[in-house]
């Protein structure tokens, strides 16, 4: 259970993703680590948050989480933008960009070690094509941004 209030029961948990600006293969070995512990990092500190585990591939990024009722669209974007300004700021402007959009299915507790595996073997998965569709689906508008940094 998860609660900053003895007035709030949940047991909300949510797999997200969300990619890279025009799906460019932006996140290097070199980058991979440091922005997964950012994210991490991130979540840690957001009160009502539970951090779960983190994975993707080059032009994306998957994420597990258990948090309380608030505006997941408006946590999404602040977890996006502080992580390409960080990034950014750290290793050079326009490292990291994202696409605006993101994806996100609710999931019941007893099936968090199958997403567990799902995150974790994300290259695995991409690489032999075993990708599961609704777990791989963002709202993706090239039009626009998202607020996170850009170049």
């Amino acid at each position: 259970m998860l609660s900053t209030s003895s007035h709030v029961y949940s047991e909300l948990y949510v797999h997200l993703n969300w990619h890279c600006k025009h799906d460019r293969p932006m996140i290097t070995a070199e980058l991979e680590g440091k922005l997964h512990q950012y994210i991490q990092d991130y979540c840690e500190k957001c009160k009502g948050v539970r951090f779960i585990a983190i994975g993707g591939i080059r032009d994306h990024i998957h994420l597990l989480a258990q948090h309380e009722p608030f505006d997941l669209g408006a946590w999404v974007g602040k977890v996006k933008g502080s992580s390409s300004h960080e990034l950014n700021a750290a290793m050079g402007r326009g490292t990291l960009q994202w696409q605006r959009g993101y994806g996100a299915v609710s999931f019941a507790k007893h099936d968090l070690d199958g997403l567990l595996k799902y995150v974790a073997n994300q290259k695995e998965h991409h690489a032999k094509g075993t990708i599961n569709r609704t777990l791989e689906q963002c709202g993706i508008d090239e039009g626009g941004d998202d607020g996170s940094e850009e170049s």
